[in-house]
């Protein structure tokens, strides 16, 4: 490995490093604790360096909610491969809920987190959201599918957006009683979205 190929790995292990170290403040203290001072003590460096990969705070929060989007893009893109509308509804559920179980503090983090976080992220009315960001993809592939279900007479004619909000915010429901309230939550998550799924898509059948 070259001197340039050195410099650039450990360029890259420290950016890393960084958003590790900001990662955690935010999930154990909360946005509003998150400074460039604090993440520079955690990874023993000084702020300036920070500022050398990342321009403030409030890039560093897009980066992680980036990050964690990604991941769960990547957990629901299998169910594209279903071709039955219905039953890709119903597989992107299974998926969303596996994906919270099994990644819990990156749920947290991109759903759950002080809602001053997620406003430095999209902005007052989600003005910095964008096609080509990964929480953007994410949802369109729900609304898509909920599209597809219409479009092939499988669904009633609903409105589209709404049936996709409906479908995401009971499977939200779900994972975030069973990460925050969890003995509040009897049985699996699992099994709960599947009865809720069903319950939502008979009423949108025809």
């Amino acid at each position: 490995m070259g001197i340039a190929e050195r410099k650039e790995r450990q360029k890259a292990e420290l950016r890393d490093q960084i958003l590790a170290a900001a990662r955690r403040i935010v999930l154990d203290e909360g946005f509003a604790s998150l400074t460039m001072r604090k993440i520079a003590d955690a990874i023993e460096y000084s702020p300036g360096t920070i500022y050398l990969y990342f321009e403030s705070r409030e890039e560093i929060a897009l980066q992680l909610c980036r990050e964690g989007f990604s991941v769960l893009l990547a957990a629901l893109a299998p169910a594209a491969a279903v071709s039955d509308p219905v039953e890709r509804l119903r597989d992107i559920g299974r998926r969303y809920i596996d994906f919270a179980m099994s990644e819990p503090e990156t749920y947290r983090l991109i759903f759950m987190d002080d809602p001053k976080f997620m406003k430095e992220v999209f902005g007052e009315n989600g003005e910095r959201k964008t096609d080509d960001e990964p929480g953007s993809r994410a949802y369109a592939f729900l609304e898509t599918t909920v599209g597809e279900c219409i479009a092939t007479e499988r669904f009633r004619q609903v409105d589209t957006r709404m049936a996709a909000q409906l479908l995401w915010a009971a499977m939200h429901g779900i994972v975030s009683l069973k990460i925050s309230c969890e003995a509040m939550m009897e049985g699996d998550p699992a099994d709960i979205g599947a009865a809720m799924s069903e319950t939502l898509l008979h009423g949108f059948m025809r």
